[in-house]
């Protein structure tokens, strides 16, 4: 089946692209001495993951359904963060969990000793309050942030007995130079207790794959910790990079309209369905199919197919009036894209297709009306 043939909507993973990003993910893994684990938070295409598992298995869940996936397709070692668990739960996470990170100083009084017992090793989320992301809905270094203990905090209760490692999270889709902004305020804030911990944690966020990312610089920001600490294991756990530019939304013009001089083309897909991180970022996607704006040129906003009056998002350029049948690619739809897709108004969901290396493309899955409906009492 080539690319022609597939019935649009539909995301599209490349093997190829794939490929790449985990060869420059291990690489920066073996120079640096590290360990670079995937957070299923920005990708959860298990069919994708025999590909993975040629190069990592190791992995991040944040709930535990993340978890139970991890194990039963990567089965490396499973790290876990929840914000809060529960008593039903707690037991689940710790019968799978290698590595098990608690939020507050409340939660791991309550479960760090039950941690230590089942052999999951037990770390505690710090909060290093430097912030150096624009965004406020993606900042966990808010003033006031749920996210994490401050130094203050852990001063005051004092440093709790049998715990292994520290975890902090204060990036997104950030530069090497940012992660050296806060591991300065991280080591100055909390290096006191590094002697007595086996590993630290430095989240997510950390965008490696992404074109002009200073790997050296990383490398070297990571070997200057290492040096400084050499008995402390070393993890990162970035989401996005395992996937930066390796997947596209293909859509199809349904129809356009104009109203006010303003021209939309809607497609057979939705903003609020389908690419949620556009609204919410929000930010605007690149289109292959579109041309930089000139004079002359028509330019049209993109309107989902929903009721949503907000499910827009717009303007582009292209060398000719678009029509309804033309095919339009929304590049970059692999990341945080299909784990946080929905269902609103019942729109059919797109397709997910696995394009080989050979150039052969693959159905992973496509949705019906059951799957709608299942999702309904």
């Amino acid at each position: 089946m080539t690319i022609q043939e597939i019935p649009t909507p539909y995301y599209i993973v490349y093997e190829e692209k794939l490929r790449r990003n985990l060869a420059l993910i291990n690489s920066v893994e073996r120079e640096a001495g590290v360990n670079i684990i995937m957070a299923f938070k920005a990708n959860a295409l298990w069919r994708t993951f025999p590909i993975m598992r040629e190069y990592n298995r190791d992995f991040t869940a944040s709930s535990l359904n993340e978890l139970m996936l991890g194990v039963e397709e990567l089965g490396g070692e499973a790290h876990v963060y929840c914000p809060v668990y529960t008593e039903a739960a707690i037991g689940e996470f710790l019968s799978r969990a290698t590595h098990i990170t608690f939020n507050s100083l409340g939660q791991w009084e309550k479960y760090g000793r039950r941690a230590l017992a089942a052999g999951v090793s037990p770390g505690l989320r710090v909060n290093p309050q430097c912030s150096v992301i624009e965004t406020d809905i993606y900042n966990p270094a808010l003033p006031g942030s749920r996210f994490g203990v401050t130094a203050g905090q852990l001063e005051a209760a004092g440093f709790p007995e049998g715990l292994e490692g520290f975890h902090f999270h204060a990036l997104c889709e950030s530069s090497s130079h940012d992660l050296a902004k806060v591991l300065e305020a991280f080591e100055a804030q909390f290096g006191k207790y590094l002697p007595s911990l086996k590993w630290v944690n430095f989240g997510g966020g950390h965008l490696m794959t992404r074109e002009g990312y200073d790997t050296d610089h990383l490398i070297s920001v990571l070997k200057g910790f290492r040096a400084r600490y050499p008995w402390l294991g070393v993890v990162l756990e970035p989401g996005s990079a395992f996937t930066w530019r390796t997947g596209d939304l293909v859509t199809s013009v349904l129809d356009v309209v104009e109203n006010q001089g303003v021209k939309t083309a809607v497609i057979d897909a939705s903003f609020a369905c389908h690419m949620p991180d556009c609204l919410e970022m929000p930010y605007k996607p690149a289109i292959t199919e579109s041309v930089p704006e000139a004079p002359g040129l028509p330019v049209y906003r993109l309107g989902g197919n929903s009721c949503l009056s907000g499910d827009y998002v717009g303007d582009w350029a292209f060398a000719r009036p678009l029509e309804p049948g033309d095919r339009l690619t929304l590049e970059d739809m692999n990341h945080y894209t299909t784990v946080k897709t929905n269902m609103f108004n019942g729109i059919q969901h797109p397709s997910i297709v696995l394009c080989r290396a050979g150039g052969e493309c693959e159905y992973l899955r496509r949705f019906d009306y059951l799957d709608f409906k299942n999702r309904m009492s």
